[in-house]
């Protein structure tokens, strides 16, 4: 029976996240599958993928042919690395320490990377934020200003109007006497 590593499309419109899962060829894409080995969220940022890897190895291991995208999902995650240094052990090219000294420096690199790009994308969105927060500012500002302008226009016109009336009742009161 020939298997495939392959993704199983779930979720609502325009929103989708994949199963990662292992069936058999000629099965239809959503249809029944031998094993679910993980998870691929498309969605967030960036991108998560839970995945069970010594599983996804021996079904590597044991002639499983991944697609495409699960490719190289796999191989973002370190199951292609972890698989050829396995190959290169069977081989005698070096030892199951080196093999694994060479794959846990890889590990550490990646996720160094990763979070550079977490920090990256935080930092960012307080940025944003704060120049969101500046902008608000300034528009309030500017209100303000033509709120206190137009409070002022009031209070000169009744101010006048004060003045009108009081010259008014001055003359007035004048000529009654």
């Amino acid at each position: 029976m020939a298997t495939k590593i392959r993704l199983q499309r779930h979720g609502r419109k325009s929103y989708a996240f994949y199963q990662i899962v292992v069936a058999n060829s000629r099965a239809p894409r959503d249809g029944k599958f031998i094993e679910r080995i993980g998870s691929y969220n498309p969605n967030t940022n960036p991108a998560t993928v839970d995945l069970n890897f010594e599983r996804a190895l021996y079904w590597l291991q044991v002639g499983a042919q991944p697609t495409d995208t699960a490719r190289s999902i796999l191989s973002h995650e370190g199951v292609c690395l972890k698989k050829h240094l396995l190959e290169g052990v069977k081989k005698g090219a070096f030892d199951e320490a080196t093999a694994e000294a060479k794959f846990q420096a890889w590990l550490k690199n990646k996720q160094a990377s990763v979070q550079a790009v977490k920090d990256k994308n935080s930092e960012a969105a307080k940025a944003a934020a704060k120049a969101r927060l500046e902008a608000e500012k300034e528009v309030n500002k500017a209100k303000a200003e033509i709120v206190a302008q137009k409070k002022a226009e009031l209070a000169a016109a009744e101010a006048a109007k004060q003045a009108e009336a009081t010259a008014e009742e001055a003359p007035a009161a004048e000529s009654a006497e």
